[in-house]
């Protein structure tokens, strides 16, 4: 069974930079596809970046492009999400999620594995 870890959040002052891994382990041959969402309080989860394992793409949510990129290491199972020039907006709790692709990639509903998630606060 997949599982996923995610690390790396803490908190930081608007401006700053935070890089998040997500640690996979179990069988992976049917994950297609992995993303970070993040989810405040009150709010539906938002798709913020994808990346397709078996496929050259990559997505990103028009909120966040150009402040961050999305990246997968086979060799070490981790799936890394550099965040630069953080606002006080991108204060969420942050998920790593897997699945198997079968519609869109911000749809939290395809992803049918998810980590516990880890916190970002970003202060002005």
């Amino acid at each position: 069974q997949v599982q996923l870890v995610e690390s790396g959040g803490g908190s930081v002052q608007a401006g700053g930079s935070l890089n998040l891994s997500c640690a996979v382990s179990g069988a992976t041959a049917s994950i297609n596809r992995m993303a970070w969402f993040r989810q405040v309080p009150g709010k539906e989860r938002e798709g913020i970046a994808s990346i397709y394992t078996k496929m050259s793409i990559k997505l990103y949510a028009n909120s966040v492009k150009g402040r961050i990129a999305i990246s997968r290491d086979n060799a070490k199972n981790t799936v890394c999400l550099q965040m630069n020039s953080l606002k006080v907006e991108d204060t969420a709790m942050y998920y790593c999620a897997a699945g198997p692709a079968t519609g869109r990639w911000s749809d939290s509903r395809e992803y049918t594995i998810w980590g516990q998630g880890t916190q970002v606060t970003v202060s002005s």
